[in-house]
């Protein structure tokens, strides 16, 4: 299957061909994570918690049913999501005097309790964050990570004293997700949502976005502003110095497995699934190449070579299957293993391995003595490599427009005089979606590309998944 000329069909099989995921669970769109899927995704997890627990956030695991009574309080948040939720409405069979609903995400959920946690001054700046599951009603085709009923979540929530506090922290995370993207070797661009696209109860949205080959963008998280407006619907407030209370400002950021399948479809190509080594389940591989006469002398150097890579910290794996090389190389392309090391009786004789890079940049003979460092120098390499290659085809799929006309596949940016009917215009003749004003753009100068006022607001414009 090409990934080029058919995406759609290229990229369920690649997840089938490197078993990341079974969707064969009777309830569609809620699929199985095997083995080397879930450890792909406890990687990326990884990443994450080491990044809010580095700037002092606490994770927490709160429960999974959330009383009606406590969704319906914030009205804009429930009008945003009612057409989602999973209800339940009975235990055993006994009919619930209040129905019960699993959390699309979890501001109903914390917000009464951070109302009981938040007191006084000295209980701010509060920043906790949990991975959990969430559950959406997608009607939509689902598709492995992309588009799913149960979602595996990231999702950090902040209070603080001031508006000013909660910006600081909108752009601790900006930051975070530009340490984050090098881990993943994901382009991205950060857009300040239209209104009528923000998260429902903001103030408003950065949508974080990465190009697919397709030409489509695909939203790999949002960061939050929410203002007061969550706090004074749950009454969170604060006793300041002077003894006022007063509402808290909070700030929300979520990111989901989109990230793995992201990964999945910017890197891929016709042979299956590239993992970026940060992220790969397996960074390094050793295959056996037996011949008569010298397979002892074979395994045995296979085996020093993988206990060699795991003592450096390598996630390395020897694939002794009794199956013949090229079945094994075909495997462990499909599953995306940055590197393979190939040892045979003539690596052996020349005190050497043969290595091989995933992406096909060399196969190259390394001497043995010198192989952990040149190991470890190609991995680092790779995991460079691809992202920049991500954001040299992300910079080559961005384009500056000045007419609809002009209006190309990929990520466009052009003049926008703020007004909603002219961003919905623009919507109704591309088909493509508003993502915003791109965060920390240039200086800017042009015209609306509808109405031909004057502005400095630039906005992107793509088709989204």
């Amino acid at each position: 299957m090409r990934k080029r000329e058919d995406f759609i069909e290229w990229y369920p099989e690649v997840i089938e061909k490197a078993n990341l995921s079974d969707k064969r669970y009777p309830i569609k769109g809620m699929n199985i994570w095997t083995p080397y899927g879930w450890k792909a995704m406890k990687l990326i997890d990884g990443f994450i918690r080491r990044e809010f627990d580095a700037t002092d956030h606490d994770e927490v695991c709160f429960p999974l049913l959330i009383p009606e009574t406590e969704f319906k309080k914030e009205a804009d948040h429930i009008k945003g999501f009612e057409e989602w939720v999973y209800w339940v409405t009975h235990a055993g069979t006994t009919e619930l005097d209040v129905r019960l609903l699993l959390r699309p995400t979890s501001e109903t959920a914390m917000y009464p309790v951070f109302a009981l946690w938040v007191r006084s001054h000295a209980d701010l700046p509060l920043k906790v964050y949990q991975i959990v599951n969430v559950f959406r009603y997608e009607t939509k085709q689902t598709r492995a990570f992309m588009r799913v009923r149960e979602i595996h979540f990231f999702e950090s929530h902040t209070c603080h004293d001031s508006f000013e506090d909660a910006e600081r922290q909108i752009q601790e995370n900006v930051e975070i997700i530009e340490r984050l993207s090098k881990e993943y070797c994901l382009p991205y661009i950060l857009c300040k949502r239209p209104e009528w696209d923000k998260f429902a109860g903001a103030a408003y949205t950065i949508g974080i976005d990465s190009l697919m080959p397709t030409g489509r963008t695909l939203q790999l998280g949002s960061i939050h502003q929410y203002k007061t407006n969550f706090s004074e619907a749950y009454n969170i407030t604060y006793e300041d110095e002077s003894g006022q209370h007063k509402p808290v400002h909070q700030t929300t950021f979520g990111m989901a497995e989109r990230l793995l399948g992201a990964v999945i479809a910017v890197h891929g190509d016709d042979k299956g699934v590239m993992f970026p080594p940060q992220i790969a389940p397996i960074q390094v591989v050793v295959v056996p190449i037996l011949a008569k006469g010298s397979k002892t002398a074979v395994k045995n150097e296979c085996q020093e070579v993988y206990h060699e890579l795991k003592e450096a910290g390598l996630r390395a794996h020897l694939d002794e299957r009794d199956l013949r090389p090229g079945n094994k190389f075909y495997d462990w392309e499909a599953k995306g293993v940055p590197v393979r090391i190939e040892i045979g009786n003539q690596d052996i004789q020349a005190k050497a391995v043969t290595v091989v890079r995933r992406d096909g940049e060399s196969k190259d003979m390394i001497q043995r003595n010198h192989m952990m460092s040149k190991i470890k120098d190609l991995v680092n390499q790779i995991q460079t490599e691809m992202m920049e290659r991500g954001e040299r085809e992300m910079g080559e799929n961005t384009h500056l427009v000045t007419s609809l006309d002009e209006a190309k596949t990929g990520i466009l940016m052009m003049g926008w005089c703020g007004e909603e009917s002219c961003g919905h215009e623009i919507e109704d003749q591309t088909g493509m979606s508003v993502l915003g004003e791109p965060v920390g753009h240039e200086e800017y100068s042009g015209k609306c590309i509808i109405c031909g006022n004057d502005t400095k607001t630039p906005i992107c414009v793509a088709k989204t998944y």
